[in-house]
């Protein structure tokens, strides 16, 4: 006779977990975009470290619940290993997110501020940041809330505590800033940039020094 423990085992077995709902990823350019790029530039600052950074993917918050499921426009999860996920199941991990964005629009406004606001509050997000990049109800385009004995408020030094950075509005993108040392993290259309003026530069540089005579190799 099969007993409780392993019909229960068998049980959650066959639980699965989808990692798509087919729905597309956002619902214009400018929130796709902004997505992709606070996804790579978030990835870039905490490569290294313990922690990952996933987009658009499912959080599971109930073993055993599969339909109990979010989908983060953009989450930052420490004390866990780098790399990517198919989804992300708080009971596996061990760890809830620590700071998730979304990139919010008219359209989503009132899922944004109220059941996913009460939802992270309640599974213990530190901080929760909208961005609205066509401002169209985000008087700034940005909004953050910090968690306080359970409860978020609104922040209003536009830090992240757990990233170590300040956030500000560059057009339809979010911009972040070390708070260390004051330097923007550049998104990789920005690292191109600064790439391709280091090479002029230096080819500049080889330019000059055989004008007068010197190997620039030697140099």
């Amino acid at each position: 006779m099969t007993s409780l423990a392993s019909a229960n085992q068998q049980s959650d077995i066959e639980i699965i977990y989808p990692s798509s709902d087919g729905k597309p990823l956002a619902e214009t350019y400018a929130h796709l975009y902004a997505i992709l790029v606070t996804l790579e530039i978030l990835k870039q600052y905490l490569q290294g470290q313990q922690a990952t950074v996933l987009a658009d993917q499912f959080l599971y918050y109930a073993q055993g619940f599969p339909r109990l499921r979010v989908a983060p426009d953009v989450m930052v999860i420490f004390n866990v290993a780098f790399g990517g996920r198919d989804n992300y199941k708080i009971w596996e991990e061990k760890q809830v997110p620590a700071v998730i964005f979304e990139i919010t629009s008219e359209g989503t406004k009132e899922k944004d501020t109220g059941y996913k606001k009460t939802l992270y509050e309640q599974l213990g997000v530190k901080e929760y940041w909208l961005f609205d990049p066509k401002g169209e109800w985000i008087e700034n385009k940005l909004k953050g809330y910090r968690l306080k004995k359970e409860v978020y408020e609104e922040i209003t030094d536009s830090r992240s505590e757990p990233l170590q950075l300040k956030l500000k509005v560059e057009s339809e993108l979010i911009a972040f800033y070390r708070e260390d040392t004051g330097e923007k993290l550049l998104a990789p259309s920005e690292l191109a940039q600064a790439l391709k003026e280091s090479e002029e530069k230096a080819e500049r540089l080889k330019d000059k020094l055989k004008e007068l005579g010197v190997d620039p190799d030697t140099v």
